[in-house]
C-alpha cells in the first residue's frame, strides 16, 4: 500500500488519516473519530471507549470490526504506531453505533473530507487553492506564498526525476533531500527544525523567503545536474545532490558576506506561545 499521511480537523479534534494512493481511498483513525463523536479530548479515554465498543460489536457479529485495518499512524509521541483505521463507508456505519449529538455533523464531514483528494487529483488547482487559502489564514504574505508555491513546483520536478531514475520509497527520498539541504544550508533538516523550534511541523511552511529561495536553487541545480549526467540510482543522485547543494551554498555564503546576516534563521510562523515553549525544549530530540 502506497500511503500518504495527513491530518484533518473536525471542530477541535484532530483526525489522523492515511491515503492508499493505488485505490485513492482514505483510511481514518477509528479512535480519533470516536473521540470526536463522544467529545472526549483525552486520547486514552477515547481508546478505552473504542475498545469496549469494539468488543461489543465483535460479540454481535458485526462486520464493522472485521472491516477495520491496522495501519501505522503518527502517535502522540511522534512515533509510527499501529492503530485501527477504516474507510469512510465503514465509519459512516460505525457512527450509528455511538449515541452522540455529533453523529450527523460528523457524517457530513466524513463525506466531504473523505473524497477531497479524489477531487484534487481530477482538478489539481483545487489543492493549490486550498493551500493558498490556508497560508493566507495564517498570515503569510502574498510574496511568501508565491515563493512557497514556486519552490514546491521545483521540488515536484525533482522528485518526478528521482521516481523515473531508480529512487525508491520515502526513505531514499528523505536521504537525498537531507544531503541537498545539508550541502546548501550547513545543517541537516532535523537540525534546521530544531533551530526554528519545530516538532512535527513542515519545515518549508516555516522558512523565510530567503530559505525558500536557496532551497529551490539547490533542488533546481540538483535536478539539472542529474539530467545532464543522467544520474540513476542512489549513488549517482547523491553526487548530483551534493553538487547542486554546493552551488546554492556558494551563493548563500556570498550573500551572507555581503549582508552580514545568516540565511538560516530561527524565525518561524508558530503562535508566540507555542514557539516559546518549543524553544525551551531540549536541543536534541
Amino acid at each position: 500500500m502506497s500511503e500518504e499521511q495527513a491530518l484533518a480537523v473536525f471542530e477541535n479534534f484532530k483526525i489522523r488519516r492515511v491515503l492508499d494512493e493505488k485505490s485513492e481511498t482514505w483510511y481514518f483513525s477509528v479512535v480519533d473519530i470516536v473521540a470526536a463523536l463522544v467529545q472526549q479530548p483525552d486520547y486514552q479515554a477515547a481508546r478505552k471507549y473504542w475498545k469496549v465498543l469494539k468488543g461489543r460489536l465483535a460479540k454481535e457479529g458485526s462486520q464493522l470490526v472485521t472491516n477495520c485495518y491496522q495501519l501505522k499512524m503518527t502517535a502522540e509521541d511522534g512515533k509510527q504506531r499501529l492503530t485501527d483505521a477504516a474507510t469512510v463507508e465503514t465509519l459512516l456505519r460505525l457512527v450509528q453505533s455511538v449515541p452522540s449529538p455529533k453523529a450527523e455533523p460528523i457524517k457530513l464531514w466524513l463525506a466531504k473530507v473523505g473524497y477531497e483528494r479524489i477531487q484534487d487529483m481530477s482538478d489539481p488547482a483545487r489543492s493549490l487553492d486550498r493551500a493558498r487559502e490556508y497560508w493566507q489564514q495564517h498570515g503569510r504574505s502574498e510574496k511568501w506564498i508565491q515563493q512557497r508555491m514556486t519552490g514546491q513546483e521545483t521540488r515536484n520536478k525533482l522528485t518526478d526525476y528521482w521516481k523515473d531514475h531508480d529512487i525508491k520509497g520515502e526513505d531514499e527520498y528523505a536521504i537525498l533531500t537531507n544531503i541537498i539541504h545539508q550541502e546548501w544550508s550547513g545543517v541537516s533538516v532535523k537540525q534546521h527544525k530544531q533551530v526554528k523550534g519545530l516538532k512535527q511541523q513542515n519545515l518549508r511552511d516555516h522558512m523565510s523567503e530567503a530559505e525558500l529561495i536557496f532551497t529551490a536553487l539547490a533542488e533546481l541545480s540538483t535536478r539539472q545536474i542529474a539530467e545532464t549526467d543522467n544520474a540513476t540510482g542512489m549513488a549517482e543522485n547523491e553526487e548530483a545532490g551534493r553538487e547542486g547543494g554546493g552551488i546554492a551554498r556558494k551563493a548563500r555564503r556570498e550573500l551572507e558576506q555581503k549582508t552580514g546576516k545568516s540565511v538560516v534563521t530561527g524565525e518561524n510562523f508558530l503562535p508566540s506561545g507555542k514557539a516559546a515553549k518549543a524553544l525551551k525544549g531540549p536541543a536534541n530530540e
